[in-house]
């Protein structure tokens, strides 16, 4: 019913810049959150940025003042990496609440993930 695409990933070098999207479509009545998440190698999915329906973000540590996540509409968010790391090296993730049409509720979905390598 509700699918999460996401796009951009790739390789890139060190001090290098990449910009992810995600577009959510279905028989979607409302999207509230979205977020970006990645998991390196032998980690744990870590949260990346998130932002509300109403533009408010978030980020973590690692990436304040290198990453900006940004809005056009309610089903569509754009990551742009700067100053990108050898360590910001994972799959990507979207994530996003959403309200499937009569359904009464927001559950969460997510997409398939797209490989960010940053590498020399």
């Amino acid at each position: 019913q509700v699918q999460l695409v996401e796009s951009g990933g790739g390789l890139v070098q060190p001090g290098g810049s990449l910009r992810l999207s995600c577009t959510a479509s279905g028989r979607i009545f409302s999207v509230n959150a979205m977020a970006w998440y990645r998991q390196a190698p032998g980690k744990e999915r870590e949260l990346v940025a998130r932002i509300t329906s109403g533009g408010s973000t978030n980020y973590a540590d690692s990436v304040k003042g290198r990453f900006t996540l940004s809005r056009d509409n309610s089903k569509k968010m754009y990551l742009q990496m700067n100053s990108l790391k050898p360590e910001d090296t994972a799959v990507y993730y979207c994530n996003a609440d959403i309200m499937v049409l009569y359904s009464g509720g927001y559950s969460d979905y997510w997409g398939q993930g797209t490989q960010v390598t940053v590498s020399s």
